[in-house]
Order: C-alpha cells, then sequence, then structure tokens
C-alpha cells in the first residue's frame, strides 16, 4: 500500500472530513444480512440527517426482507482509500408512514419521491452505533471516530 504523503489526521479532523462526506456523497453501498437467506450487500442512494443515513428500497427486496429480520446494517462509501465504514441499528418505515420530513428530504435530495411509485417502498433509516473512517495505512490506527452511538473525541 502507498504511503507517501499521507499526513494521519486526528480524530476530530477525521470526523468533520466524514460528515462533509456524509453531507456531500449520496451512494453507499449497504450490507444486511437474513438468518435464512445469508448475507446480501447493495448500492443505494442515502441522504445524511445529521443523525441518521436514509436510504429507500423497493417493499419486496431482499434489503427490506433483511431490514425486517435484523436490523444490523453496514455502509460503506464507495471510496476505497478515504474509507467510511458505518455499522448501525436500522428502522424502517413503509412509504405511507415515513415521517413527512423525511420523505420530503429524500425527495428534494435525488428528484424522486418514492411515495408517488406505483409499486410499495420501504424507507430505511439507520443510526451508526460505530464509525470508522481512514485514509491508507498511516491511519488504520485510531480508526474507530464513533463508538457505542459517541464521536471519539
Amino acid at each position: 500500500m502507498q504511503t507517501t504523503g499521507i499526513v494521519r489526521r486526528q480524530a476530530a479532523e477525521r470526523r468533520r472530513d466524514t460528515l462533509a462526506r456524509l453531507v456531500r456523497e449520496r451512494d453507499a453501498w449497504v450490507s444486511t444480512a437474513h438468518p435464512d437467506h445469508g448475507p446480501h450487500q447493495v448500492p443505494l442512494w442515502f441522504r445524511w440527517d445529521g443523525q441518521a443515513v436514509w436510504m429507500c428500497t423497493t417493499a419486496t427486496s431482499a434489503t427490506a426482507r433483511n431490514v425486517r429480520a435484523d436490523p444490523r446494517v453496514r455502509l460503506a462509501l464507495p471510496d476505497t482509500f478515504d474509507v467510511v465504514l458505518l455499522q448501525g441499528e436500522a428502522a424502517w418505515f413503509p412509504d405511507q408512514d415515513v415521517p413527512g420530513d423525511a420523505a420530503a428530504a429524500f425527495s428534494a435530495t435525488f428528484g424522486w419521491d418514492p411515495r408517488t411509485e406505483e409499486d410499495s417502498y420501504l424507507y430505511i433509516r439507520v443510526t451508526p452505533k460505530t464509525v470508522r473512517a481512514w485514509r491508507g495505512e498511516p491511519e488504520l490506527r485510531g480508526r474507530v471516530i464513533m463508538r457505542d452511538g459517541t464521536w471519539v473525541e
């Protein structure tokens, strides 16, 4: 792994950079698992509300089925050098029961309102319990920047 030029960031800077990416980016790899069907990973659009990640998928998808059976979810932003991994618990809302402000914010971000589709959709809110962030090998140590839902200082 090439490490030339990487300056190791402190936890506060990693947190600031991670929060900026959560606001700026729109795609995440979402990993779920079902007790009978095993692991499943899919890319989804997401929106960060300052406390949690909101996503939406068809109500019949493997992701929807999995979070109903086991709310533990992992998310990864797509950059393999500037890594951000979130692990948390999912709450799910059928499209007609999602909080209005969350649905409106999702629609404003993506220009698409799943509640108007013919198929049923499930909104998924993932509240992070653990966040890991690092850039290259020099930052592997100290990569946990949130533990038990609390940001590491």
